[in-house]
């Protein structure tokens, strides 16, 4: 749906509780999907842009094409829609560049909704000049949590802590998942996810179903031909289809072996009423204290822990619905925040 797209626009629809508040906002997004993205602009009553050159690909002759042709198109909508609030997921930190000639000449705020890689991925640490650089000029830079708030603050910067916003979904239908123990796994088979522990765990579990989201083009070749009769790779899936199948999955599996990560497919997976298994790192330990499972990310932690799982589905049920309601609780104290900064 969304690999070669130029731009995608997603319109507001209901949030969990209106906002009165009526400066313009605009969310660019340099990639292909983020629903974060979308859901703070719809939390805000914004417009969520994804400007992305996916066909020029990330090759070092290709990707300054690929950047130059989304800083024109992000200029393109900015004037065209004239926001009185800029806010701009990074990485990539170019993204931040290209709205900045239209905040300073109309003299509006900008805010960077800043995803860990951002600080930590190999390819952004050598600019993290830039990066500190940014987090001064921006009216602040949402963080996920107080590891990162620190790199905002220590760089002269504004932090904002939002660990996660509430997720809508435009589910249709239910996923066609099986009748046994379904395990929705939340892939982008980046180098960070143990992916062959995973698909190891799932030989070891022939009695439970695994449904792994992700391009299988990303994916190891040599892997993907190890994969398990339970292990289905259902490809990227659009913004319904995958809302279903966390929805109706009985849990909801994502891991991470880099520390200071926010799993954004639990926290999904939380807002839609379904419990987790995620990777045993603090900053996860933290935003998920019930609904879910903590693993070690290796073979015998992920058996040991579905298993575990299965025994207990009814109450991390249970508990998945009392984190829901207290993270959307929180959500409206972080909202908040956001709209004092703009109203001053």
């Amino acid at each position: 749906m969304h690999t070669e797209t130029l731009t995608q626009k997603v319109r507001p629809e209901s949030s969990i509780e209106a906002s009165n508040h009526k400066a313009k906002v605009v969310f660019i997004s340099w990639a292909n999907s983020c629903s974060r993205s979308d859901n703070i602009a719809r939390e805000l009553g914004g417009t969520s842009y994804k400007i992305y050159w996916g066909w020029l690909g990330s090759h070092p002759l290709t990707v300054w094409l690929k950047y130059f042709g989304q800083f024109i198109e992000t200029q393109w909508v900015l004037w065209r829609d004239r926001p009185d609030v800029v806010f701009v997921m990074i990485p990539p930190l170019f993204a931040s560049l290209a709205v900045l000639p239209y905040c300073w000449l109309r003299n509006k705020p900008f805010v960077q909704d800043s995803h860990t890689a951002a600080f930590l991925h190999p390819r952004w640490r050598k600019l993290q000049w830039l990066q500190s650089w940014l987090c001064r000029k921006a009216a602040t830079t949402n963080v996920t949590n107080s590891f990162l708030a620190r790199r905002v603050t220590d760089a002269g910067g504004h932090a904002t802590l939002v660990r996660d916003v509430p997720v809508i979904y435009p589910i249709r239908s239910s996923f066609p998942r099986s009748q046994r123990f379904t395990v929705a796994t939340v892939c982008s088979f980046n180098y960070d996810e143990p992916v062959a522990e995973i698909f190891e765990a799932a030989a070891q579990l022939p009695e439970v179903d695994f449904y792994v989201t992700g391009n299988p083009r990303d994916l190891d070749p040599e892997l993907a031909q190890k994969a398990p009769a339970n292990l289905r790779l259902t490809g990227f899936l659009p913004d319904d289809q995958y809302g279903a199948l966390l929805r109706d999955a009985d849990i909801v599996l994502t891991l991470t072996t880099r520390d200071h990560t926010m799993l954004r497919g639990a926290y999904e997976a939380i807002y839609l009423g379904t419990p987790v298994i995620i990777s045993d790192w603090p900053v996860l330990r933290e935003a998920f204290p019930k609904g879910a499972v903590l693993v070690n990310n290796t073979v015998e932690g992920l058996v040991r822990g579905i298993r575990q799982a299965m025994k207990r589905l009814p109450e991390l049920k249970q508990e998945a619905a009392r984190l829901r309601e207290e993270k959307i609780q929180e959500w409206q104290k972080r909202k908040q925040k956001l709209l004092d900064l703009f109203q001053k």
